[in-house]
């Protein structure tokens, strides 16, 4: 009798181990052993290819067009953020956008700098102390500029203005997946 109440203990141990080991990787982007990863591209520029001037300070300075796929069914909504880690005075943030309905494939270009946009997304606060896209205006020369986008299974209790800081604490423990495309741009 000593020895099946000890297994069946130890059983529920093992169990209980195992779910909060899967709930984990979910929350840290992945399931099953296997990152999940978002595919974000744009039809403006390639993964690592130039960003054209159209996106950028020595254009229109319009937010470029953004698609992706593969965000997990589980999804409640989408975050995405811009930024430069080439900086000379560390990471300048160019885009921060929460909220996004969970079915959004895509981003249009030239979004503009509402704070809440009518699909309920919310623009937070660039580097620049503005809401909305800011695009790159490298001081010299050529600098590297990640999108990121994240899938959340909450939606986030942050008000539009956000900053990039406040919005990474807020998403920790709630990204299911993520992914990123990198453009550069160098001033003529």
């Amino acid at each position: 009798m000593k020895y099946k109440r000890t297994f069946t203990l130890l059983l529920a141990v093992a169990l209980m181990l195992c779910a909060c080991k899967e709930q984990k990787q979910i929350a840290n982007g992945s399931k099953g052993g296997k990152k999940m990863e978002i595919k974000i591209t744009s039809p403006a520029f390639k993964e690592n290819d130039l960003i054209p001037p159209k996106y950028t300070c020595d254009g229109q300075d319009i937010s470029p067009p953004l698609q992706w796929e593969s965000v997990p069914e589980e999804t409640k909504t989408i975050a995405l953020i811009s930024d430069d880690p080439d900086a000379p005075m560390g990471t300048w943030v160019h885009w921060v956008i929460f909220n996004l309905p969970a079915d959004t494939k895509e981003l249009a270009e030239n979004i503009p700098p509402d704070k809440i946009l009518p699909d309920g997304a919310r623009q937070g606060t660039s580097d620049f102390g503005k809401i909305g896209y800011g695009g790159p205006c490298p001081p010299g020369g050529t600098h590297r500029y990640f999108f990121k986008i994240y899938a959340l299974d909450k939606e986030i209790e942050l008000d539009a203005g956000a900053a990039k800081p406040d919005l990474l604490n807020a998403i920790q423990g709630h990204i299911i997946a993520q992914g990123q495309l990198i453009g550069k741009y160098k001033r003529q």
